[in-house]
């Protein structure tokens, strides 16, 4: 059945996770993104342990490699199975939260790590959202993305929500929202472009006043 224009996406694309949480898990736990997480910690700056918010924890697995680096992560997502798997395996604090209805603290973390979430974000919203993962982390906190990369198109893919945005589109909407650019890389890394479907980024949360 065709889905409303104006129908909000979390409550299908969060059906979806909750459905097939266990294969999910099962799919993915074996993921290496030792990369994306050595791109955030490196660019963190103060004394370690770093509070990281792992946004879109799914079911824990890269909250657990924080832990044992050392750090002290906190996870997000807004599926019940995932959350419920994520602090079983990883011992770790998980909020349940709509990425579209967030409540979180000010100032309160080094960085955020955004694998693989922000492009469940309408393009509507992802504005409100950068700014408030912006007022979420310290000054100089770091914000890392990896979204899959696309032609800058959004909407339904089955029963989830996607946005693809290029690296010029994804750069507007963090410069809009208060963040200096760091870094930037295609994954999996070693392969042409053409078999480099995901864009990861590292951006550094400046004062909004400053950001122009």
């Amino acid at each position: 059945m065709p889905r409303a224009a104006d129908e909000s996406p979390s409550g299908p694309t969060l059906a979806h996770y909750n459905q097939n949480a266990d294969s999910f898990r099962a799919g993915t736990m074996d993921h290496d993104v030792s990369q994306n997480i050595d791109t955030l910690l490196r660019h963190l700056r103060g004394t370690p342990p770093f509070r990281v918010l792992d946004f879109g924890c799914g079911p824990g697995r890269d909250l657990k490699a924080f832990v044992e680096r050392g750090h002290a992560p906190v996870g997000l997502d807004g599926a019940e199975s995932f959350v419920q798997m994520a602090r079983d395996y990883s011992g770790c604090e998980v909020w349940q939260q709509d990425f579209l209805d967030l409540h979180l603290p000010d100032h309160h973390f080094d960085g955020i790590f955004a694998n693989a979430s922000l492009f469940h974000v309408p393009g509507r919203d992802l504005p409100r959202v950068l700014r408030q993962l912006h007022q979420t982390l310290k000054p100089d906190g770091v914000l890392f993305s990896s979204n899959p990369r696309g032609d800058n198109r959004e909407g339904w893919n089955g029963a989830r929500y996607g946005a693809y945005h290029d690296l010029a589109q994804w750069r507007t909407y963090l410069t809009a929202a208060g963040f200096c650019e760091l870094e930037y890389y295609y994954r999996p890394a070693g392969l042409p472009l053409d078999q480099q479907p995901w864009l990861a980024s590292a951006w550094r949360r400046i004062e909004r006043n400053s950001a122009a």
